[in-house]
C-alpha cells in the first residue's frame, strides 16, 4: 500500500528517481533491523530502477549488511535530502521529528515527503510546501503533531 502511493504519485516511473529514506530500524532507539518494513520499500524502489539514499541513526550496519553498495548511505538526516526527488520517513526517531523544513525544501528537489509513521501533520506540511503523503488517513485529516 505504501509504495503503492509512492507509484501513483509518480505516475508509475520511478527510475531514475532519487529517494532518500529516513530510518532503517523497525522501531526508534534501536538498531535492530530484523523484519523492518522498510526493507520491502527498499526492495521495491530497487527493482523500479530508483536511486535510494539511507539514513539512520543507529541502524546503518543493518541496512550495509543487506544491501552492500546497491544503496548509498548518508552521514545525516539532511546529507540524504541532497537532490532527493522524495522522502520516506520508515522510523519515528526524535531527530526525524521537528526537522528544519526550509532547509529540507533547499535540499530536495522536489518536496514531495512519504510519511510512512504519521509523525507529521498533513495541513501543516501543505502549508510549508510539501506534497504530503501518509499512511492509513485521508491527507486532510490534522492532528496535534507537527
Amino acid at each position: 500500500r505504501f509504495f503503492a502511493k509512492m507509484e501513483r504519485h509518480f505516475g508509475g516511473k520511478l527510475e531514475g528517481l532519487r529517494v532518500a529514506v529516513w530510518g532503517i530500524a523497525f522501531k526508534p532507539n534501536t538498531d535492530d533491523t530484523r523484519e523492518a518494513p522498510v526493507f520491502h520499500i527498499l526492495d521495491r524502489l530497487l527493482e523500479s530502477k530508483a536511486s535510494v539514499v539511507v539514513f539512520d541513526p543507529e541502524a546503518m550496519g543493518g541496512a550495509r549488511e543487506r544491501y552492500g553498495d546497491k544503496i548509498g548511505y548518508a552521514e545525516s538526516s539532511y546529507g540524504a535530502l541532497q537532490g532527493a526527488d522524495a522522502l520516506v520517513v520508515a522510523t519515528e526517531w526524535n531527530e526525524f521529528r521537528k526537522p528544519d523544513f526550509g532547509l529540507m525544501k533547499t535540499l530536495m528537489k522536489q518536496p514531495v515527503l512519504f510519511d510512512g509513521r504519521n509523525i507529521y501533520d498533513p495541513l501543516k506540511m501543505r502549508e510549508r510546501g510539501f506534497l504530503y503523503h501518509s499512511i492509513g488517513r485521508k491527507a486532510h485529516e490534522g492532528h496535534a503533531r507537527v
